[in-house]
This record gives structure tokens, sequence and C-alpha cells, in this order.
């Protein structure tokens, strides 16, 4: 570790640095340090880092400047302490810091105060190319949730002609009297890279509570950037909804011919069954329409008018415009309570209160109407014209019975059964599958989700639940096997624990069976029913450990699935089990749902789907595939959260869409593509848990993203050649 001390000494002549850009801030800021012009002693500790001595350079728009090199290392550092004792840091609200990116492409900085007493506070700053701008770190511990919203606005803030770059997510606490050190470092460069600092210091407002006021306009919309498709006034916006009628119209006539339910006329013939099946001809699966045709799923999630509310009161600051009460724009005002312990709630605030609706109170400015059936007529028109031939999950129930557009439903199993917490539970605890109250739940769901719809030949089918908790994030073994862990933490009166004991005690008899085929001394089996119980981690002298919990977790998801196949085959003999929409799961919840439902299906956030699983061990179990979600968002049209699968601009998107569909049409066992989802989230988050995300192919505004949705228009239509050289082309019959 190299050690440099710098004093009062050199660049006199760069008092001049000082100017315009730190002028604004000067009244609020206390300067420790200038790596241009050092006033004061610091001392700087290098850890795999370049800073010359005595060097600075002028950047492009006049400001003096030193350079500072991260070496292709192990997270390469610099550490600025104090020469002497510790800095007071109590009357501070955040730290500063005047930084510019030195590289044409954006940096990731990693930020850690480090206080007396052991206690840190860390935060991962993205540093984009161009000008200068000041850091802003506060002190305490802050994120976008506690303003109610995945997300929080764009960074760098331009601010009375300063750029800021404030810290978005700070994690950790600070004993802010006695602050040791500041650290920057870079997650393992893999070449050389350059940033360029200026002054050090604090200030006494960390400028979060201005940056999140005014954000959203009278419609909506993000009021501190512009794009194509953003409305400027109701006029404009009509204007475009009117062009966008006269380009659908032409769209509907050009449509490829298909089986009235979609499916492909010059593909291959199947029995007709009247009702959608699976069917495998060769080595791929395909659909199979009621008319018996081949069909491959273009889905979109979501496709409903009810999820576009967000939460405003307490925070009624960050809206520029909200209509008074008896305007007729009050209608779209409403009160709800979201809030809950689940993973996807945890940490945010402004989650239950009252409500307001941007995206109907536009469709009655812009359509004089926001009556339902007018919009789903719309939004069936609009699916049909781009390519798509499937209502995907959480979409209007209102639209069964549309019969021009396929459709599927969901099975939310709710009830007062025993649940399993693998600490995450993101949407809540795994449903205990052996206990009675779970199968008495499981029929009562699937009998009302079912009623008047078995004998739909629109409806495809069900998806059993959405991403459940089969394991816990990571690669270690506790999040491998988190369900089995967690179920022999609980006591015996949870039914699944009982189940797990059973399975041993009928394999091991005993305690002293289980302790030699497990490498432990227990004294008595009575000690594993009790609550907290802890089993080993596997290991390879004792390869029973991670066999029994394999088999435990093949045990709980065969009784969970058969649970819900045999409820759906007594319910909707008619219709398909289209899986588990598996997120984070295991390789034993794969294979039971590969047994007892008809599609696996998938959520794959990634660049194709045979990036997001194995599929060696998908093709072995020769089922059927389908991605029930998948996105690509990006963070330049309004919402701030650029989804799971991020591109860099709005133009990647379609490209993004294009390369993820024609890979999926290149795996056999592939029987189509839901995209998540219809309508961009709201601006400051939708109230299911703030997800704020540009993801839709419209905006909140009602009008498509027209670069966008041509694309995938385009690709949706390459489809049947794709799929089947040879497939029909030709345009439907009027």
């Amino acid at each position: 570790m190299q050690r440099i001390y710098l004093g009062l000494r050199g660049l006199a002549l760069l008092v001049c640095l000082l100017g315009s850009s730190g002028q604004i801030f000067a009244a609020e800021t206390n300067e420790l340090y200038n790596f241009v012009k050092p006033l004061d002693v610091v001392g700087l500790q290098l850890q795999g880092t370049l800073l010359p001595s005595a060097t600075a350079e002028e950047t492009a728009s006049g400001e003096i400047m030193r350079r500072l090199t991260f070496k292709s290392v192990a997270q390469p550092a610099l550490r600025l302490v104090p020469q002497a004792g510790q800095w007071n840091w109590s009357g501070a609200a955040a730290m500063t810091l005047r930084v510019q990116n030195a590289m044409a492409w954006a940096v990731t900085l990693d930020v850690e105060i480090e206080s007396a007493g052991g206690k840190r506070l860390r935060a991962r700053i993205v540093l984009p190319a161009g000008p200068a701008q000041t850091l802003i770190m506060p002190l305490t511990a802050t994120s976008p949730l506690a303003h109610g919203m995945r997300a929080g606005p764009p960074m760098p803030w331009v601010k009375d002609g300063q750029r800021l770059l404030l810290a978005e997510t700070v994690e950790g606490e600070l004993a802010a009297e006695q602050i040791l050190a500041v650290t920057l470092s870079m997650p393992q460069p893999d070449s050389p890279q350059s940033i360029l600092l200026a002054r050090f210091g604090t200030r006494q407002n960390d400028l979060h509570s201005p940056l999140y006021e005014r954000l959203v306009d009278t419609f909506g919309q993000y009021t501190r950037a512009s794009w194509p498709e953003k409305g400027t006034d109701l006029q404009q916006l009509k204007a475009a909804a009117a062009q966008e009628q006269k380009q659908l119209k032409g769209w509907l006539a050009q449509r490829p011919a298909t089986d009235r339910f979609g499916g492909l006329l010059n593909g291959p013939r199947f029995d007709a069954s009247g009702f959608f099946r699976t069917s495998k001809l060769g080595d791929r699966w395909y659909l199979v329409t009621p008319e018996g045709h081949g069909f491959f799923s273009l889905g979109v999630n979501t496709v409903s008018a009810e999820h576009s509310k967000t939460y405003v009161e307490g925070r009624e600051a960050m809206f520029a415009s909200l209509p008074a009460e008896g305007e007729p724009l009050a209608a779209f005002y409403g009160n709800d309570d979201n809030r809950s312990a689940n993973g996807a709630n945890r940490g945010r605030a402004f989650d239950h209160g009252r409500w307001y609706d941007f995206y109907n109170a536009n469709r009655l400015r812009m359509h004089g109407s926001a009556e339902l059936p007018q919009w789903r007529a719309a939004s069936l028109d609009r699916l049909q014209a781009w390519g798509f031939n499937t209502l995907g999950n959480w979409s209007d129930p209102a639209f069964a019975g549309n019969q021009r557009v396929p459709y599927t439903r969901p099975l939310s199993i709710q009830g007062d059964f025993s649940s399993i917490h693998t600490g995450d539970d993101w949407w809540g605890g795994m449903p205990d599958p052996f206990d009675p109250r779970f199968a008495m739940a499981a029929e009562r769901s699937i009998a009302i989700a079912s009623r008047d719809l078995r004998d739909d030949p629109w409806l495809i089918g069900y998806f059993a639940d959405n991403e459940l908790a089969w394991a816990a994030p990571g690669t270690d073994a506790h999040a491998r096997y988190a369900l089995a862990y967690a179920t022999l933490r609980l006591t015996t009166d949870v039914p699944a624990k009982r189940a797990f004991l059973k399975q041993l005690r009928d394999k091991y008899r005993n305690q002293n069976g289980i302790s030699k085929a497990w490498g432990i001394d227990l004294q008595a089996w009575e000690l594993m029913e009790d609550p907290g119980f802890e089993a080993p981690l596997p290991d390879p002298a004792h390869p029973q450990i991670e066999k029994d919990l394999q088999g435990f977790l093949r045990l709980y998801a065969d009784a969970y699935f058969k649970t819900i196949a045999e409820a759906l085959e007594w319910h909707a003999p008619n219709q398909l089990l289209l899986g588990g929409r598996f997120s984070i799961t295991t390789p034993e919840a794969v294979a039971s749902c590969a047994k007892y439902c008809d599609v696996l299906s998938f959520n794959f956030y990634t660049p194709t789907p045979q990036a997001g699983y194995d599929w060696e061990v998908l093709r072995q179990l020769d089922k059927p595939v389908l991605v029930s979600e998948f996105h690509f968002g990006s963070r330049d049209r309004g919402p701030f959260w650029a989804g799971v699968s991020q591109v860099y601009r709005e133009e990647d998107r379609g490209s993004a869409y294009a390369s993820f569909l024609s890979a999926a049409l290149k795996e056999p066992q592939l029987v189509g593509v839901h995209w998540f989802q219809y309508i961009d989230q709201p601006v400051t988050g939708r109230l299911l848990d703030g997800e704020n995300g540009h993801l839709g192919l419209i905006g909140i505004t009602d009008l498509p993203f027209r670069g966008f949705v041509g694309s995938v228009r385009k690709a949706n239509l390459s489809m049947p050649g794709k799929l089947l050289p040879g497939a029909s082309s030709k345009p439907a019959a009027p």
C-alpha cells in the first residue's frame, strides 16, 4: 500500500478552481480537502491505484482536476483518512466529492465511509461519462423505497445549473462524530479505469427532498426529461391517438392468415380436440389449437387497465398537478392498503392510503370515456395488429369470452394453511402442501377460477401460482436447500416438518442411523422435533445429507403439484396446467412440475431463453416449455426502473426482443413467450410493491412506443417462417 501526504504547497495558481462550479453550494458545504489545491493535510492510501502527486489537468469545461487510475486488480481503492484523529461530521447531512469520469463509458464506484465501532455506510455509484459532477452521499441509510418506489430519478440531476449525482441507495449506519476514513474503490476492472477528482467535503443538506419534488406532470409523466412519445398537451395526445388508429387499421388488414384461434395453417395438422392441448411431432413440441393447428403463443402479460394506480397520500409534493375534489378527474382517486412483510415490499414507504389512476384519467381526457368495454376492444385490436396471439397472466378477467384472442388464467391459492419461510419470501412464504387446509384451499380456489370457463375453447390453461420461493437467492447450499433447512427449524405442529421427519424416520429408524449417515451426534430423535434444529451442510464425507435434502424437496414438490393437478383435472379437465412460472427454483421442483403439469413455465429475464436454465436438463424431462415472462426495459422514456433485463436505451429494446424471440424459435421444446407487460408502470410506483419500470408496449398516456412496437410487430410476424419454413404469411381475410 502506497501512502501519500499532501500539505500546503504548489499549485497556488489554481485558486480559480473554486469558480462558479462550487459557489452555488459554498454556503452549505464544508471543504475538507482539494485534490488539486491541497489546503489541509490529508492522508491518502493507495491500493491498486495511481494518483500522481503533483499533476493536474484541465477538463473540456475548463475545470482543473486530478486523475486517479484504478488498475486491473481485485478492488483497487483510494482511502482518505485524517492525518490525525477523526473527522466530526455530526453537523453534516452528506459527504460531497467533485468527480468526473475520464472514460468514454460509465464506470461503477463503490463508496464506503468508515466510523468508530466498526460502523460503515456503503453506496454503489454508476458514474456516467461526461462533464464533472458533484457526488452527494447521505450520512444515513436511504433508498428509493423510502420514497415509495423501486428506483429513483435518473442521475445526474441538474439543479440550479449544477450537475449532481446523488447516491440512490445507501446501506449501513454511521457514527458521524467519529469518521475514520472514506474509501473509493472499483469492483475488479477488466482494464485500467480513470476518474478525475477535485473537492472533497461535507454539506448540511443531502438534497434528496428537493430531488423528489414535482416529478410527475398532470398526465402522470416524468417532468425532467423529454422523449418522442411524451405528451405536451391534450391536443397533441389526441392527434397521436388518431394517427395510431389509422395505422392499426392498415396493420390489421395485413395480418397473416391463421385458423380462428391463431393456429398456423401451413404447419403440421393434428387431431382437433375442441380445446387447446400439447403434442410432439418429431423433436418439436407444439401447442395445438382447438381446430388442430400448431400454435406458438406470443403473449402479453397484465393486459389490464387496473394496474396503473400509484399512491399519492403523504407524498403529494411529488406531483405537479393533482385534481381537486369535485373536478371530473377526481373520480380516479381511491384507497388501498399494500402493507406486507414480503420481500417485494420490505423497507418501502408510502404503501397504503389514497392513490390516483393517471392512466384511466388520461383515457377520459383523450377519448371522452374511460369505459372498459371500449378499452378491451381497442387492446385486442392492438395485440392482433402487433402480431400477438395470447392474453398472458393477470390480464383483465373480462377478456374471457372475447372470441378473438386466446387467454390464460392464474391460480392463486390462498387460505389459512401453514407456510414455510425461506428467508427471502419475495411474494410470501411457501404454501405447505402437507397441510390438509392447503388441499381444501386449492380445491376452492380452482373451483372459483374455473367456474363458467371449463367449456371455453379460447382458454389455453392455468398457471400454478407465480415465482414461489423453491430456493433462496444465492448459490451456496443454504440457498439451494433453504426450503428443507427452514422446515426442520419449525415446530412439529407444522405438517411439512412432520412429513420430513417421517421420511427420515422411515429411512433411518432412529437417532443412531441418522447420526451415522449425517456425521452428527444426535442423542435423541426428539431433538430433531425441537424448534430451531439446524441440519448439517452437505458434506462429501457424508453424501446422505444432500440426498436427504433433495429427497424432501421431491416429496414437497410432488405434494404441491399433485394437489393442484388433481383439483384442476376435476374442475377444468379441458384446459392445460401451464406450470409454476419458476423464477428461483430447484431441479426437484422442475422435475415434479414436469410430472404433473402439461407445460413447464419459467420467468426468464435473460438475453435469450437458453441463458435462463440448463436446457440439457429440460430436454431430458421432454416437456413443452413456455417463457411466461420476459422483458427488456430502459430508463429513457419516463419511469425510473429499467426492469430485470435492462438495455441502455429505448432503441435497443426492439432488437433485444427480436433476438430473444429468434432464439426461442430455435428451441424445439419452446411453445411460446410472453412479454411483461402491456402498460408502463407508474413513475412513482405501482400499488403492489412500488415497481416503476419502463417495460410497456404503451405508456401512461395510452399511446404506444412507436419504434419499439414496430420492431416487435416485425419480429412477431416473422415467427411462422422461422418456426416452420413455408408456413403461411398470406394476409388474413378481412
